[in-house]
């Protein structure tokens, strides 16, 4: 039952990051059905701790989407069919909450080579990337301030670099006030954190001042696509 979360214990992140380093030294779906009661203590706890940012978002953003969380977290198995050369098993926990259909969402990544926060969208679909591009050839500047807010680039250092158009996307002059924006093929917010941060006692404040300071940001994205 999702009202029983918040009667578990802490949410031991130490346990998980052990969790996801002994898996990856034991990749298989051998290694994964002798230590599955483990998985599942490690994956419901995490799922406990997300019930509670859950709530603890809606509670400073009256339009915040409330996200189960079981509906939040990724599949831990890596997709063999599409990507035959991965392992068994990722290498992180992922969860995606403020997951209104068609919008953005806040995605939190744990894992043995990296953990970040992030916000937007990541090499959207087409009909996306245009009502993206629509919106910043509209109204291009209300984004740039939005991005070079001094605590948005202190939080973030501007959006997150990924791959980019050589030449304007078709429809939009070479010339164009807002040619580096329209050029992006994603549109991203991006936070690194490090273990200490993860595993220390105030890492839900981290999590909340993290949603709120891209909160302008996916709120634009998400009016962009919406329209």
């Amino acid at each position: 039952m999702e009202n029983l979360y918040f009667s578990r214990k802490i949410m031991n992140f130490k346990e998980l990051f052990q969790f996801l380093e002994t898996l990856q030294k034991n990749n298989s779906k051998d290694w994964m059905d002798e230590n599955r009661d483990w998985y599942h203590q490690v994956r419901d706890d995490y799922k406990f701790w997300l019930a509670e940012i859950d709530m603890l978002l809606a509670e400073v953003d009256a339009d915040y989407y409330s996200t189960l969380p079981g509906k939040a977290i990724n599949r831990i198995n890596n997709n063999l069919l599409y990507h035959p050369n991965k392992p068994t098993y990722k290498d992180h926990f992922g969860a995606g909450l403020d997951k209104q259909p068609g919008n953005s969402d806040f995605y939190i990544h744990l894992g043995i080579n990296e953990c970040f926060l992030a916000g937007g969208f990541y090499r959207p679909k087409s009909d996306h990337l245009k009502s993206i591009r629509e919106a910043i050839d509209y109204n291009g500047e209300r984004l740039k301030e939005i991005i070079q807010q001094p605590s948005f680039q202190k939080m973030f250092g501007g959006l997150e670099e990924d791959e980019r158009l050589t030449n304007a996307p078709k429809g939009f002059s070479k010339d164009h006030p807002h040619i580096n924006l329209l050029k992006n093929k994603s549109f991203v917010a991006y936070r690194p954190l490090s273990r200490k941060q993860i595993t220390g006692s105030n890492f839900q404040e981290i999590v909340k001042e993290t949603y709120l300071e891209m909160l302008d940001f996916r709120r634009y994205l998400n009016k962009a696509v919406s329209v």
